[in-house]
């Protein structure tokens, strides 16, 4: 009965997408930046609310993309282990059913319905595992899966291998979250508009310029007693040729800038990002935050099923 539902409901296409654009949006124009009491170089800006404080911000010059990473759900293997063996014995007892009762039915169930052992693997080197590599050195026979690139030098080129380490991660209740608590459904080109967004567990006080030399340069950082992560967050609005298929990671969004105001602790506060200049043109922006260390990367996890820290919305903008 949903799954027909679902159907009927999507036998309108521009419906959908027009369905999927309403979930709210935000937009960053041209450049990027760093956003905080000191220099930046992008049109928007940030405010901080609340908990946090205005302090001085170091120079934003990054312009990568960010990427993103998955991790498989043990709940979505339980599923398919359940379905795979409902289905296997529905269709074994149908089909045995009006035949010789001295025939046999062979097993129908998935083999490939299983679900990988939550034990922990034996000790020893790579805890039993396939390691393809742990660092960056060539001539170590256990870095196999290498591919000869060069050494990543803290500048924004690729592909290279980046050997610093990743650092400390803190513990699971202590693992920085964000959220964008609030944004426009719709704006006008070139118009400014504001979004909110709040942070928990994150110390706002560590940014490596990337232009200078800082990307992916500094191992992940916590702070003393706390152990809570250092670093920033970034805000970036891209306009979206596409709602059915990915869109391409290469190009310089519409609004970047990176906020080190020295506020944030693990007491949630709120920032305001002011997008001053609005996006340029007309369509459907998304408009991300995520979090990152002093080097820009999305800060570790305890466990593989925590959420990162980062949020999106999508702006219609006409």
């Amino acid at each position: 009965m949903i799954a027909a539902i679902a159907a009927i409901g999507c036998l309108l296409p521009a419906a959908c997408d027009v369905a999927a654009a309403s979930t709210g949006y935000h937009n960053d124009w041209s450049g990027q930046g760093q956003q905080g009491g000191g220099r930046h170089n992008s049109g928007g800006g940030t405010k901080p609310t609340g908990a946090s404080s205005g302090a001085g911000s170091t120079g934003a010059n990054s312009t990568g993309a960010a990427s993103t990473s998955a991790a498989a759900s043990t709940n979505e293997q339980g599923q398919g282990q359940g379905q795979g063996e409902g289905e296997g014995q529905g269709q074994g007892q149908g089909d045995g059913q009006g035949q010789d009762p001295g025939a046999t039915v062979a097993p129908t169930v998935d083999a490939s319905a299983t679900v990988a052992p939550t034990v922990a693997p034996p000790a020893g080197d790579n805890n039993g595992l396939d390691v393809l590599a742990r660092s960056c050195d060539a001539k170590d026979p256990a870095n196999k899966g290498l591919n000869g690139l060069d050494p990543h030098d803290g500048f924004q080129k690729a592909p290279r291998c980046v050997s610093t380490a990743f650092g400390e991660v803190a513990a699971a209740g202590n693992d920085p979250t964000l959220l964008i608590t609030d944004s426009p459904r719709f704006v006008r080109p070139n118009t400014a508009f504001t979004l909110k967004v709040s942070t928990r567990n994150l110390v706002r006080d560590r940014f490596l310029g990337a232009a200078a030399g800082g990307y992916y340069l500094e191992s992940s950082i916590l702070t003393g007693p706390d152990g809570i992560q250092r670093g920033h967050f970034h805000t970036a609005c891209r306009m979206l040729s596409s709602l059915r298929t990915a869109p391409e990671p290469d190009p310089v969004p519409a609004f970047f800038v990176a906020t080190q105001d020295n506020g944030g602790s693990a007491t949630p506060d709120t920032v305001t990002v002011n997008i001053d200049k609005g996006l340029p043109t007309r369509g459907i922006a998304q408009c991300a935050v995520w979090a990152g260390d002093g080097s820009h990367r999305i800060p570790m996890m305890e466990r593989a099923n925590q959420t990162p820290a980062f949020d999106a919305v999508r702006i219609l903008v006409g």
